[in-house]
């Protein structure tokens, strides 16, 4: 799977985003992890839940092309204590009011604060990030921190289309 222009567009917020954080946050292995996610979650196309193709216009409750939710990601992020110093900070210089609502409304079109906010996420996950080539241990913190509710219907075709995703992810990040 090659990344279309609209797809690459969207993963182009990736540097800037990492660039608002320290630089000890900055890996190829987060970058890899971020692109996989963003597949998964969104195909790096949609800003908000699709709940059914027929109808793309109705809003899940996810925001972004990372699909965060208010009372998940976005909540966890702005407050947990590994993240919100950082969280605190993107908000400001993106222009966001660090409040889980205006957070929650903003992801929805600012890629680079999704893409910062999904990096804060992972942070705050107290296991090693997984190396480049490590799917099986992505895969892991993609559920950890993402919890997917697909994963409850379609566990195999979801790791499956994981499997895809993450290599697409070290093709575009041109990792090892």
């Amino acid at each position: 799977m090659t990344l279309n222009e609209q797809q690459m567009k969207a993963a182009s917020a990736l540097s800037p985003a990492l660039r608002l954080l320290p630089p000890m946050m900055d890996s190829a292995a987060a970058r890899v992890q971020l692109i996989a996610i963003g597949l998964q979650e969104s195909r790096l196309i949609h800003r908000w839940q699709v709940i059914d193709a027929k109808r793309p216009e109705v809003k899940g409750p996810a925001r972004g092309l990372l699909q965060f939710e208010r009372g998940g990601g976005v909540t966890g992020v702005l407050l947990h204590a590994a993240s919100s110093d950082y969280a605190l900070a993107v908000c400001s210089a993106r222009g966001v009011k660090p409040t889980v609502s205006a957070v929650y409304a903003a992801i929805e079109t600012d890629d680079v604060l999704a893409f910062a906010l999904g990096r804060l996420l992972l942070w705050t996950d107290p296991k090693r990030l997984p190396g480049v080539g490590d799917e099986e241990g992505a895969w892991q913190l993609y559920l950890r921190c993402w919890r997917p509710g697909a994963y409850e219907r379609d566990p195999v075709g979801l790791r499956a289309k994981w499997a895809t995703n993450y290599q697409a992810a070290i093709s575009t990040v041109g990792a090892p």
